[in-house]
């Protein structure tokens, strides 16, 4: 069976969007049969305290996981593991372009929000080079 989730990332205080997405997914958990999983993403900046301050913010709600919390950082070797894979099944290649680029070919008649428009995809060996001395 599967299981709900939350993923709060500790960079502050709990918002109320992100508390109102834990109490949906422990709801949907708890009404369907699930597990409800906490995992923190801890890759990006961290503040001191805020992870300890988000899971007493949750336990106040009411809200309890089942299991131990899961941390990003704690998974690094199977971010890895698909890096690697995926570097050599060629699927990986740089990307160059800015955010600013991105949006701009995004924002193009006909095109989803947020498509990636395969600019860097493929590029040569050479244009890599020139790029990454930019």
């Amino acid at each position: 069976m599967t299981a709900g989730r939350f993923a709060p990332s500790p960079t502050g205080e709990l918002h109320v969007g992100n508390l109102r997405t834990a109490i949906v997914a422990w709801l949907f958990a708890r009404s369907t049969g699930r597990q409800f999983l906490l995992r923190v993403e801890d890759l990006d900046r961290v503040r001191a305290g805020a992870e300890e301050a988000q899971l007493a913010e949750l336990t106040a709600v009411g809200l309890a996981w089942d299991g131990e919390v899961t941390r990003q950082s704690d998974r690094q070797a199977h971010y890895d593991d698909a890096v690697t894979r995926l570097r050599r099944a060629d699927h990986l290649f740089e990307c160059f372009c800015t955010r600013r680029d991105i949006a701009e070919a995004a924002s193009a008649p006909h095109v989803l929000p947020g498509h990636y428009p395969g600019t860097c995809r493929n590029l040569s060996e050479a244009e890599r080079e020139a790029a990454r001395r930019v």
